[in-house]
């Protein structure tokens, strides 16, 4: 009997986590600290929420139906931001709106992929984007990344064969947290181009990004629409999380196509959702701003701290945006030493055996923390626990 298509992939590697803490108190002196998933818990700021209050009692609109690629206004307010921001093109009729980053990203890999096609993916992995290609019958070909954890294109040329369709990166990356030089994206541009492929670039965590200005010229380039497919994520920037609301930039043509997948998976996206997405662009400007240095300090806060565990053997492999990945110095894999830590050490984070294929070495030595939801004081207290380790 053949799988069905949820049986060709792994268990979904969060919630797997989250039961490593049944059964598990935690002392008053010792709360947990939940470095699991890169998802803020605070709720939208409180203007947000009451332009949401507001929407649900004024716009009746907001609980219908809406158009499949998403409402037009927050179309355009993107295609806009991104014009001036990228210092590019981007048209209304080159953005979709969709349920979350996620589902952006299967939407594309629907459009380009066939049974048994290929897609090339750096290693560690975003291990969504693993599931979905597997549940998807395409295969997930390993790009192990190099110094720094950025990926080569010259490697990545070398894996390319007849049934490759695209190359899909994430930038500031997660699970490792670096951000991809400018010309490191380039480089990748060409690259799909002159074979005839597209490049998924997923920048669900642009925002947090450490640089000044664009993080890339991809949308100088007249012709960007012929390879290059971005996606966005609203919930990160504006604590939607649980409002699901994404976005997929990319040809018309492209759109056509997607449009088919989203309107046999969700009809249209969340129209409070997209409302308050809206709302956000257009007046919380000097807010984000603000959430982007918090995450600055906190990713300052590793960097200034790390030196309580760098002379116990620990390395850090990467950090930026919502994350650091670092090896361990034990000898045991991460995947043993990860459910360990809920108990010993009040800690629950993720062991980078879940962002590698079973068959390449490497994640059993590495973790990934996320620190959305941990300040410059909890990053503290995080390696003075790990420090107090001894296996």
């Amino acid at each position: 009997m053949s799988l069905s298509r949820t049986q060709t992939t792994f268990a979904p590697p969060v919630m797997e986590a989250r039961r490593w803490l049944d059964g598990v108190t935690h002392p008053s002196d010792r709360p947990l600290l939940n470095v699991s998933q890169a998802a803020p818990i605070d709720p939208p700021p409180a203007p947000l929420r009451e332009a949401m209050a507001q929407i649900v009692l004024d716009d009746p609109d907001a609980h219908l139906y809406g158009p499949v690629l998403g409402l037009p206004e927050l179309r355009g307010e993107v295609a806009q931001k991104w014009t001036s921001g990228y210092g590019g093109a981007v048209k209304p009729t080159q953005v979709a709106i969709t349920s979350g980053c996620n589902q952006a990203f299967a939407a594309a890999i629907a459009t380009i992929c066939g049974e048994g096609d290929e897609v090339v993916v750096p290693v560690p992995y975003y291990f969504n984007h693993r599931m979905w290609l597997d549940m998807s019958g395409v295969r997930t070909v390993p790009l192990m990344t190099g110094d720094g954890m950025i990926p080569d294109p010259d490697k990545a040329a070398a894996l390319i064969t007849d049934r490759t369709r695209a190359i899909a990166l994430v930038s500031p990356n997660n699970p490792c947290g670096v951000e991809y030089p400018s010309e490191t994206l380039h480089a990748f541009m060409d690259l799909t181009r002159a074979h005839g492929i597209a490049l998924i670039v997923d920048e669900t965590y642009r925002d947090f990004d450490s640089r000044a200005g664009a993080p890339h010229d991809l949308f100088a380039d007249p012709h960007w629409d012929d390879t290059l497919i971005q996606l966005y994520s609203f919930s990160k920037s504006y604590r939607l999380t649980g409002h699901r609301i994404g976005a997929v930039v990319a040809s018309k043509d492209r759109l056509a196509e997607i449009e088919k997948f989203l309107d046999t998976v969700a009809i249209c996206p969340n129209q409070l959702g997209q409302r308050a997405a809206l709302w956000g662009m257009r007046n919380l400007g000097d807010w984000l701003a603000g959430e982007r240095l918090e995450i600055l300090d906190r990713r300052a806060a590793i960097h200034d701290n790390f030196s309580t565990l760098a002379g116990q053997g620990w390395k850090l492999l990467g950090c930026g945006a919502y994350f650091a990945y670092v090896t361990h110095p034990f000898g045991m894999s991460s995947a043993d030493l990860a459910p360990r830590l809920v108990q010993d050490a009040g800690i629950l984070l993720l062991p980078g055996t879940m962002f590698m294929p079973d068959d390449m070495p490497g994640g059993e030595s590495q973790l990934r923390i996320a620190f959305a939801n941990i300040d410059r004081e909890g990053v503290e207290t995080l390696f003075d626990r790990l420090a107090a380790l001894s296996y």
